[in-house]
């Protein structure tokens, strides 16, 4: 199974020149954006110069999403059908405003038909379903099952702040059970672990590294952000620290010791009591830094 990425980089559809700086960043994966970073009117503008931007696209970020508009919006099939000729270019397609499964099992119909059409492999373009209602927290796990593309879910502070009259803070408290919600639903539905919504105050590094760090403490692996200025905070903050690692090395090489004396239960020479739950969760955090027994 594809792994979060730890950043999201959004760049309008409708600014070439943004697009190809975002495709050369050190985000882990770009999402050029059709929905909320492009004007009513310019939406048809934004569909033509997103295509042609990816389809001429010389470098590419290791992972490359589009966010089409709602499926429930008049932009949503023509959206739909742009995809066709980047199909081969696009890890994911981010889809906003999910309220429940019926919304991704509608992308996934159009997907399905586009890639019979090219003779694609079926499923090879993944789903990340954005929860950003009260509706969709409540369906989290649902929409994360809909469809065996999705990849994770995104939480969307941003719409959610809105319904609910809430001012959103760099803490989050404010929106901490519905976070938990989308992290506890991924989890359930068996997909990657979700990433959190971005932190939409630019030039307050104190407040970004607080929104970062909450969201990780939280269960989220990876963040969206709106500017590549904000990337090194967001990478540096959910990449394991040198102390995680030497964590989780310390616990990998005294379990594989135990287990191979036939035991599944000790303690570290600091007292930390190991059992296969912990060994399991050391053993992840070295896969994601490469650093696998």
């Amino acid at each position: 199974m594809l792994e979060s990425p730890r950043s999201l980089l959004f760049v309008p559809g409708d600014r070439p020149d943004r697009i190809a700086k975002a495709l050369a960043s050190s985000a882990e994966a770009v999402v050029v954006d059709l929905e909320d970073a492009v004007a009513e009117s310019a939406k048809d503008h934004a569909r033509e110069a997103a295509v042609r931007s990816l389809s001429l696209a010389t470098r590419v970020a290791p992972m490359v999403m589009l966010r089409c508009n709602a499926v429930r919006t008049a932009h949503f099939a023509a959206d739909a059908q742009a995809l066709a000729p980047l199909l081969g270019h696009l890890a994911a397609v981010v889809l906003p405003m999910v309220v429940g499964p019926a919304d991704v099992q509608a992308l996934d119909v159009e997907l399905c038909r586009l890639e019979g059409a090219a003779s694609i492999r079926p499923g090879s373009t993944r789903i990340v379903p954005t929860v950003e209602t009260a509706a969709g927290i409540l369906e989290a796990r649902a929409i994360a099952a809909a469809s065996p593309r999705v990849l994770t879910l995104l939480f969307g502070s941003a719409d959610l702040s809105n319904q609910l009259a809430l001012t959103p803070t760099a803490s989050g408290e404010e929106l901490a059970t519905a976070r938990s919600l989308v992290v506890l639903g991924a989890a359930a539905a068996g997909v990657a672990r979700p990433l959190d919504g971005p932190y939409l105050v630019l030039d307050d590094e104190t407040g970004l590294e607080t929104s970062t760090r909450r969201a990780r403490q939280l269960g989220f692996a990876g963040k969206a952000v709106i500017h590549p200025a904000q990337l090194p905070t967001v990478t540096r903050v959910f990449r394991p620290s040198d102390d995680e690692v030497a964590w989780a090395r310390e616990v990998d090489a005294a379990f594989t010791d135990a287990e191979a004396n036939g035991r599944s239960a000790i303690r570290l020479p600091d007292g930390t009591f190991i059992d296969y739950p912990v060994a399991q969760r050391a053993r992840a955090l070295l896969h994601t830094t490469g650093g696998t027994r």
